[in-house]
């Protein structure tokens, strides 16, 4: 099977995301990463939704631990009648899809397509072992398919980026970052960006940087209070961030922190432009529910706590951007404005 990541950074190669083989998951350690090279082995799929709940892995990483976890999930039931197996991987599909809340209707669409694959396997008399590895080769593809998606988001997205131009991303943008570098360096454009560390995982400083550097782009981390600083300066082109959720009315659910990168930018006349794609299982926000995490996490810092006995945290982990503060949406099919997006599925 061709593959799509040829040129990634290390961190977008198929098998650094996530990878089943051999009656086992293995999942890059995100939250280490580049200080440590280490992989969270998953022994089965309830391992891997821990694993996605713990955010050893994040951005597009969830969908492909998911898609992974099924084929997993069908290796552990493979000794199961029929029926018995296609229930144990209802209930898997499930489980993985809602190891975190805010995506779980977009996780759905990764599982019950595992889930429909599967049915169909069974209905043709397939051997359960045989239908684990179609569901392991249907991961693949699936992410074939999205480095694609990404791969011409990537064409739209650098059309609006000057010559030389510089960027600022949030959090970490994932496939949209390296087939955006991808294609900046196919047209020759030498690009800058500018990486907010995103704490409390740092998932700028460490991921988004990383693929950068691996790319050959220069990079520069800033802390999430400069943002504002280097958009006044009139230093930065364009902001761009990938998104958790978009409604159908243009609201865009990512990273806490994008609401007051893209209110600053609005301010001093950067355009912010969005990667991803609306979905019709949110009309608007009144059913999205925004994770909250361990408030720990935001007074430590690798485990240290960096505040005194009493001293309490907070940490949602998404912030909603209103469409008025967002220039476009940039899609596979084209540029969409957050107020025409129900034009994307005609």
């Amino acid at each position: 099977m061709e593959r799509k990541d040829e040129g990634l950074g290390f961190l977008l190669r198929y098998e650094n995301v996530a990878w089943y083989e051999d009656g086992k998951v293995r999942i890059l350690d995100r939250r280490i990463y580049p200080m440590k090279e280490q992989f969270v082995i998953c022994e089965n799929h309830h391992e891997a939704a821990q694993a996605i709940q713990d955010m050893v892995t994040q951005s597009g990483g969830p969908y492909t631990a998911a898609a992974m976890g099924m084929a997993l999930a069908g290796h552990e039931a493979e000794e199961k009648e029929d029926e018995a197996y296609l229930s144990y991987l209802k209930d898997a599909a499930y489980t993985l899809a809602h190891a975190r809340p805010t995506t779980s209707a977009k996780m759905e669409d990764v599982t019950n397509r595992a889930l429909s694959l599967a049915k169909t396997c069974v209905d043709k008399g397939m051997d359960h072992s045989d239908i684990t590895n179609k569901l392991f080769e249907d991961a693949v593809a699936s992410m074939n398919e999205k480095y694609e998606r990404y791969d011409a988001a990537a064409r739209y997205l650098a059309d609006l980026i000057p010559d030389g131009g510089t960027i600022m991303t949030q959090c970490f943008a994932e496939t949209i970052i390296g087939t955006l570098l991808r294609e900046c360096r196919r047209r020759g454009n030498e690009i800058h960006l500018y990486c907010p560390e995103t704490r409390p995982y740092l998932q700028g400083a460490r991921l988004t940087a990383s693929v950068a550097a691996d790319m050959g782009f220069d990079v520069t981390v800033i802390t999430d209070n400069m943002p504002a600083s280097l958009l006044s300066q009139g230093k930065i082109d364009l902001f761009t961030s990938a998104a958790d959720v978009i409604t159908m009315d243009g609201h865009v659910v990512n990273k806490v922190g994008t609401l007051q990168i893209a209110i600053c930018a609005d301010r001093y006349g950067v355009p912010y432009y969005v990667t991803g794609s609306p979905g019709k299982a949110h009309q608007d926000m009144s059913d999205v529910v925004i994770e909250e995490r361990d408030p720990e996490q935001s007074v430590s810092f690798f485990g240290q706590r960096t505040v005194k006995d009493g001293v309490k945290g907070y940490y949602p982990a998404f912030d909603v951007t209103p469409p008025e503060l967002v220039r476009g949406i940039v899609t596979s099919k084209g540029i969409y404005t957050p107020e025409n997006l129900s034009a994307y599925f005609k």
